[in-house]
């Protein structure tokens, strides 16, 4: 009898071949572009450096592509967009000590989106392994040390033998809900040593499932059956799980109005009846939330942002569906379910009730109506243009990528994202410089759709170094960049806080002819001719700039009152 467990893949003949007669010259860098094309991957982003040459000299025997950025921190946040778009792990090559310190922020904003990358670095020579001070260029005492507490798991490597599985295991790693950044780090001499180990033919990986306690979703469609006034939070847990579609099966089953957090944008149709958008930074929202029954929470930890900054007390029961073990009942007592959303969602349609309910939609309608009549007594019409504005001159099905921005702080709140896993922002871990460098990780993940990025003055001058890279591989990335003269955001925050702002005013370049400079086609817009320039330049190939020279607003905040 031969159970399951006795299977065995036989190489073909022309993997035998490969393995028994391996091309001359081949290094342990090798064997990491053999074993990453084995696992599927096709694209690698990053920056070479001293240590790690043996992987980059290994890249030119390979038909992986490589996209270099200018700075180990863009360069993470164009893996991360990448691993969004293609849900797939997006290989990242870094160099020892300062070029893998660099890419920290990158990948602490990877995990706190749950988007895949595959972070491999080089190590300083083997003989100076072990926290001595040897002296070696790059040497820190324990560098992994410096990743343990960001990225999901990190896999150490000291012979040739060991880099296949160890990448494979980190690839895995990395495509395991809740998805996230993983770090493989190899020394200097293991990477530039000849080898004779095999070639690398295969690396088949299975992502291991995170399918939901049948007893909890049980009880949970009970609730949910029965409630007089269910409410749905939907996270980026949706999105990176790619259950969109299910939610609003399940939604529309329940009669069940949605509210989309700012890292779940597009996970619900934002038009629909029972759609509550995303106006989770809105005192009224927040009361319709805490009035429900039964409220389900859905890949969302119900952090800062989306509990309009701890001020959401939930009054009914709450269930809540969390892949992160450590976002469940982080922040309120619920019946927490750990599980990828796609298979607790998939487990609660299957069992949970019809539930009509003609006043759902005539909730929703006036609750946006309220929410409308706040914003509008606000007086802020330019703020409220641009974002339209914005809005028609993007392509529906083109992705968006959003810096840490006074604009970007109203799209969370205001802006149609049009579908699942299409608008993306730095807000998981709030640091600056994202959005273009992942604008264009997301141009090489697909090249037939133009991508917008949208940085304030502040968020560019992080970035501007990738205005080389847009156009040395011509990717067709329109960067909007609204110039206010400094960090606006902060300066509101100062400004209200203190009566005064310090620090936030900046001397800044010419953009148009920065832009220029590099060979990227620049213009200066206006708010009336926004939409008419940025649609021209999304419309035109490779890199663009637009720079709307604007002070925007930021709308009144409800949760300090």
């Amino acid at each position: 009898m031969t159970h399951d467990h006795d299977l065995v893949l036989r190489p073909t003949a022309a993997q035998t071949e490969a393995a028994l007669n391996p091309p001359p010259g081949r290094t342990g860098g090798d064997l990491v572009v053999e074993t990453l094309a084995g696992l599927g991957a096709t694209t690698v982003f990053g920056l070479p450096g001293q240590h790690a040459l043996g992987v980059f000299d290994a890249l030119r025997r390979s038909d992986l592509r490589y996209v270099g950025l200018r700075v180990e921190n863009n360069a993470g946040f164009a893996a991360d967009a990448y691993g969004r778009i293609t849900g797939e792990a997006a290989p990242l090559l870094l160099s020892t000590g300062p070029g893998a310190l660099t890419s920290l922020a990158a990948l602490h904003e990877a995990r706190a989106a749950s988007a895949p990358v595959l972070a491999i670095s080089s190590q300083v020579p083997t003989a100076g392994l072990g926290g001595g001070r040897h002296g070696y260029l790059h040497e820190l005492p324990d560098q992994a040390a410096s990743f343990r507490g960001v990225v999901k798991s990190v896999h150490t490597v000291r012979t040739q033998s060991q880099i296949p599985s160890a990448i494979a295991q980190a690839w895995t790693s990395a495509l395991t809900a809740p998805h996230g950044p993983v770090w493989v780090e190899i020394p200097q001499d293991v990477l530039l040593a000849r080898t004779a180990v095999p070639v690398v033919t295969g690396g088949d990986t299975f992502p291991e499932e995170l399918p939901p306690r049948p007893e909890l979703t049980a009880v949970a469609a009970d609730l949910l059956s029965r409630a007089a006034r269910p409410a749905i939070i939907a996270g980026g847990g949706v999105v990176r799980a790619d259950a969109s579609k299910k939610l609003r099966q399940l939604a529309e089953r329940l009669q069940a109005p949605v509210v989309t957090t700012f890292g779940g944008k597009g996970a619900f149709p934002w038009t629909h009846p029972l759609s509550l958008q995303s106006w989770l930074e809105d005192r009224h929202t927040t009361d319709f939330l805490e009035d429900a029954d039964v409220l389900l929470v859905v890949g969302s930890g119900l952090g800062e942002l989306s509990s309009n900054y701890h001020t959401f007390e939930p009054r009914g029961r709450v269930v809540q569906i969390e892949a992160d073990l450590g976002k469940l009942e982080s922040n309120h007592p619920a019946l927490g379910v750990h599980a990828d959303a796609r298979l607790a969602l998939q487990a609660l349609l299957e069992t949970v009730g019809e539930r009509p309910d003609p006043t759902a939609p005539e909730r929703v309608r006036a609750l946006l109506d309220r929410v409308r009549e706040r914003i509008a007594a606000q007086g802020l019409t330019l703020e409220q243009d641009v974002l339209a504005a914005v809005r028609r001159a993007l392509p529906a099905a083109s992705p968006s990528f959003w810096d840490m921005t006074i604009l970007t702080y109203w799209a969370w709140s205001a802006f149609d994202a049009k579908g699942p896993n299409t608008m993306h922002s730095a807000q998981g871990a709030g640091g600056l410089g994202y959005g273009f460098p992942a604008a264009l990780g997301a141009a090489a993940a697909d090249p037939t759709r133009p991508v917008l990025a949208v940085s304030g003055d502040g968020g560019a001058l992080y970035s501007v170094a990738e205005l080389a890279t847009a156009r040395q591989y011509d990717l067709n990335v329109t960067w909007l960049i609204v110039d206010d003269g400094g960090y606006g955001i902060l300066r509101e925050y100062m400004t209200d806080a203190f009566g005064q702002a310090t620090a936030t005013e900046l001397t800044r370049p010419d953009f148009v002819a920065l832009a220029e400079s590099f060979g990227v086609p620049g213009v200066r817009t206006s708010p009336g001719t926004l939409e008419t320039d940025l649609a021209k330049a999304l419309a035109a190939p490779g890199p663009q700039v637009v720079v709307l020279p604007a002070a925007l607003r930021m709308f009144a905040p409800t949760h300090l009152g």
